[in-house]
């Protein structure tokens, strides 16, 4: 059953994300929190954001606009590997409170608490339709790529805030769509050995958690084939509505310490 959610999640979430603010990421975490302390879905979500962006990047990498990606970019990997110390550090607390239920003792760290919370408030504002217009002007693309990095390895979020910066960059939907899939490569490949060395995500992970990444990254790359080339954009105001929900009951959850403890 853990294989078909996690394959099912990330082949729909990889066709469906590849035009809306939101990414791979929004939709897997909640997935993998099902199955893992929260600190350690986020190095497993990001790893298959990883290789689904790597994947991506050889369809749509041509279309690029590299000025931008490095304008972008460069300043998010300093500021990802700092989102993702922090998640470490986090992740290494003790339970902020505990409470009991049908038999069973909850409780949420403090990475669940941090990560939670940002679900709701980033859940709130994908529902408000003046954030889905907010465009900051191109002078400010290095502060996006900071707060986009930031908190892409702090939370694994970055999608929302990478289009709110980009949206203004004059590029065209298709050039648009490969220099973000660029930038999250950037910032992947900055915060995922931040997470090895804080946490050990590597044997966190186990034998049957590296099973269902690769489960995800291969239902990731199907999604992604055929979103590229079959999607319509019309589809994406459902889509975020939905997901919207469904982050605002996983981040709930995780404030309550009953996911990703």
């Amino acid at each position: 059953m853990d294989y078909l959610l996690i394959g099912l999640v990330a082949f729909l979430a990889s066709g469906l994300t590849i035009y809306s603010g939101f990414g791979l990421g929004t939709v897997l975490l909640p997935a993998f929190a099902l199955f893992f302390p929260i600190e350690v879905a986020v190095a497993a979500t990001g790893t298959v954001h990883l290789l689904n962006n790597l994947f991506k990047g050889g369809l749509l990498g041509r279309r690029a606009d590299w000025r931008t990606v490095a304008r972008f970019g460069l300043p998010a990997i300093p500021a990802a590997v700092a989102g993702a110390w922090l998640l470490g550090k986090l992740g290494s607390t003790p339970r902020l409170f505990t409470w009991s239920a049908l038999g069973r003792d909850y409780g949420p760290t403090a990475a669940g608490v941090t990560i939670g919370t940002l679900m709701i408030l980033f859940a709130l504002l994908e529902l408000q339709p003046w954030f889905q217009r907010l465009a900051a002007p191109p002078r400010l693309i290095p502060l996006g790529g900071i707060i986009t990095g930031f908190f892409g390895g702090l939370t694994g979020q970055q999608g929302a805030f990478r289009s709110m910066f980009l949206l203004k960059s004059g590029l065209e939907p298709a050039r648009f769509i490969a220099t973000g899939v660029l930038i999250a490569v950037l910032v992947d490949l900055a915060r995922l050995p931040t997470y090895a060395a804080s946490f050990h995500g590597s044997a966190a992970l186990g034998a049957h958690g590296w099973a269902l990444v690769a489960v995800a990254t291969l239902c990731a790359f199907a999604g992604a084939f055929l979103g590229v080339r079959y999607l319509k954009k019309a589809t994406i105001g459902v889509v975020r509505a939905i997901v919207a929900t469904a982050m605002l009951v996983i981040g709930a959850t995780l404030i309550a310490g009953v996911l990703g403890g």
